[in-house]
């Protein structure tokens, strides 16, 4: 009677390549919803759909609720709401396998007046052989189940290549100072172990499971924390192993997974991003992807708010999130106006009379023409604010010199002589710099030298918690320093100066200012690509034969990794971060349209799981190296972290008895 969802995997086998999040909407909309009809009635009769807490925010990542009306729902329900009778109406269940679902479910349809006519269950993961049993027993439910499924589909699409687990707490559950002692670091490993399996039960990939290899083994409380990337893959193995049972899932191995944690790479969630994509999250007060823009009153009448959905449904954001903000603004301001010069509704009021033609096509157009024009006129106006910010804030001076921080061209005397510069910096933007300062001269903060830092910054103690609460995530293997506990800096591979990561500039194409920075994860997905991650460092469950590397990916690049040559005078900014335009104003490319095309050439697919959030450059990162090494990269986290969230969280590591209580976000000054 129980039966997996069998969809088909899309690589390969002469099937259409679909995107990530693509993959997770169809099958919620085509597989789940309009496959679930009795034999009574036709496809187009109305249903229910109840859910509960944990599958409506997956539906409500993946579809709209125009996708779900156009399947027949008319109707949608929480399962612990009071709810009507509907008993000439078709049910479906698209809840977790927990005994309240099971429960509710049972009391919905047993007994002489079931709610509904016949119900369709799903669940969103693998549901136990006694829940099976109990539902069974019920001899009044089972005639009146129309299916019975596991749609092992229960992560949360945030981009067309990304999607977190919904675990916000996860970087005080598992790395805080009482972290181990809690009830809360077993039941956080094991249910992201479980949301991360369910995307491979759903895309039917079966990885190589990579992982961040423990940098202690001495039984400390740092030791513990570093054996977590382990424990997680240790946890997912076993669900994947239990997974090949799935009719049609790979026996083999289809994909490469590489897990990691935040301690990878400390200074891509505090670093200024410079992307209008991360500007938006960092700068302007977003609640998720929505922002409420304050537009011009029109006839000098009051400001008008409006809210814009940042997302991959309009256009131009997507062409223009991960060009650099000064680019976008340059190209927003192009677009509008190419877009009034070449659009024949924008000049109405020109001299000389209108032929009833001209006059009939502008009128078709004028739709068109208005919506184009709010479109371009909200993100001009979110571009403008960001720079507004950039300028009062004066964060050209402070992000100069974090990137020079970065890369070994900054010391001591350049973060004093910023710090009294800019007394009248914000709180959170002078923590940044420290932050990074900290990462890269961690020997600075030794002793009573952070406290004349503290004292020069004007921050309390509790700011420095931020800093000081860094080493429980720890740093890398390399940079250990017997003296100090203190251990964060990264080797960049330069010796002669300090430097957290290795100057890539003539790697790639001529870029704008303050965009040197990548993020540590675009390395090491490099490296795993082309088969160089060191084992030491990154351990795999299953290690692939010395062969198989070169059947995984493809020979779109050359043998050291890197793209053919070309003129760096071409363009100012990478081609991954830049769209076409079509001479009548609108976008005719966007960075998705212009990789889904090669998708049909792409190797196998890349996913790196990155456990205490990810960030705007990491994700920007993927989409770059999707088109670069023709394999779709597909990032996973705990959750998105903005910069003031993840100082937040870790000023909290520190906390004691922090686990009773949710972190609550800070109010920066």
């Amino acid at each position: 009677m129980m039966t997996y969802s069998d969809s088909e995997s899309s690589h390969g086998g002469g099937k259409e390549y679909k995107v990530f999040r693509q993959f997770s909407r169809d099958r919620l909309l085509y597989e789940m919803l309009g496959e679930s009809t009795s034999g009574e009635g036709s496809k187009s009769s109305w249903k229910v759909l109840i859910m509960d807490k944990v599958t409506v925010k997956v539906m409500s990542h993946s579809c709209k609720m125009a996708d779900i009306t156009d399947q027949g729902v008319s109707l949608v329900e929480d399962i612990f709401r009071r709810r009507q009778p509907l008993p000439s109406m078709d049910v479906i269940y698209f809840i977790q396998p927990t005994k309240e679902n099971i429960v509710m479910f049972l009391s919905d349809m047993s007994g002489r007046e079931p709610l509904y006519k016949k119900a369709f269950v799903f669940f969103s993961s693998p549901v136990s052989k006694d829940f099976i049993n109990n539902i069974k027993s019920d001899i009044s439910v089972l005639p009146r189940i129309g299916a019975l499924r596991e749609m092992n589909l229960e992560y949360f699409p945030v981009d067309s290549q990304a999607f977190i687990t919904d675990h916000d707490s996860a970087l005080v559950e598992l790395y805080s100072e009482e972290a181990e002692n809690s009830p809360y670091f077993e039941i956080c490993l094991y249910t992201m172990a479980s949301r991360l399996a369910t995307v491979f039960a759903s895309m039917k990939e079966f990885p190589y499971v990579r992982y961040r290899a423990p940098r202690e083994q001495d039984g400390s409380p740092a030791a513990t924390r570093s054996l977590i990337p382990f424990k997680l893959a240790e946890i997912l193995w076993k669900c994947l192993e239990k997974y090949k049972s799935i009719p049609n899932y790979p026996q083999t191995e289809t994909c490469d997974l590489l897990i990691l944690d935040r301690s990878v790479d400390q200074i891509a969630p505090v670093i200024h991003e410079w992307t209008y994509d991360a500007m938006c999250h960092d700068l302007l007060n977003m609640d998720g992807n929505k922002y409420v823009v304050e537009l011009p009153g029109k006839h000098g009448g009051p400001p008008v708010e409006k809210e814009v959905i940042l997302d991959d449904n309009d256009p131009v954001w997507l062409e223009l999130r991960h060009a650099h903000i000064a680019d976008a603004s340059e190209r927003l301001h192009d677009k509008m106006t190419t877009f009034k010069s070449k659009n024949k509704a924008a000049n109405i009021n020109r001299d000389g009379e209108l032929s009833t033609r001209e006059l009939q096509k502008i009128v078709q157009a004028l739709p068109q023409y208005n919506e184009t024009v709010e479109k371009l006129t909200l993100h001009v106006e979110i571009a403008g604010t960001i720079n507004e910010c950039i300028r009062d804030m004066r964060l050209r001076d402070l992000g100069q010199l974090e990137q020079d921080l970065v890369f070994g061209d900054a010391a001591a005397k350049d973060v004093i002589n910023l710090l009294r510069s800019l007394q009248d910096a914000s709180t959170e933007n002078k923590l940044r710099l420290l932050m990074i300062y900290a990462i890269v001269y961690p020997e600075k903060f030794e002793g009573d030298k952070a406290t004349k830092l503290m004292q020069l910054a004007k921050l309390t103690p509790e700011d420095m918690k931020a800093i000081n609460n860094m080493k429980y995530l720890g740093g890398s293997p390399q940079s250990k320093k017997s003296s100090s506990g203190f251990s964060l800096k990264f080797d960049g591979g330069q010796k002669t100066k300090h430097a957290a990561r290795k100057d890539r500039t003539g790697e790639e194409e001529e870029t704008w200012q303050l965009f040197r920075f990548y993020p540590m994860l675009e390395e090491l997905l490099e490296n795993l690509n082309k088969g160089q991650l060191p084992k030491d460092e990154y351990a795999c469950m299953n290690e692939p034969a010395k062969d198989s590397k070169s059947q995984r990916s493809t020979n779109s690049t050359a043998p050291n990794g890197r793209r053919p040559a070309h003129s760096m005078r071409s363009r100012r900014t990478p081609a991954w971060a830049r769209g076409h335009c079509s001479d009548d104003g609108y976008s005719s490319d966007s960075v998705l349209k212009n990789v889904v095309p090669d998708f049909r050439r792409m190797g196998q697919r890349i996913f790196v799981f990155i456990i205490g959030g990810a960030t705007r450059s990491e994700l920007r990162a993927c989409h770059k190296l999707t088109a670069k090494l023709r394999r779709e990269v597909i990032l996973g986290s705990t959750s998105f972290e903005d910069p003031p969230q993840y100082i937040s969280k870790l000023q909290l590591l520190s906390e004691k008895d922090i686990l009773k209580t949710p972190p609550k976000p800070h109010n920066w000054s």
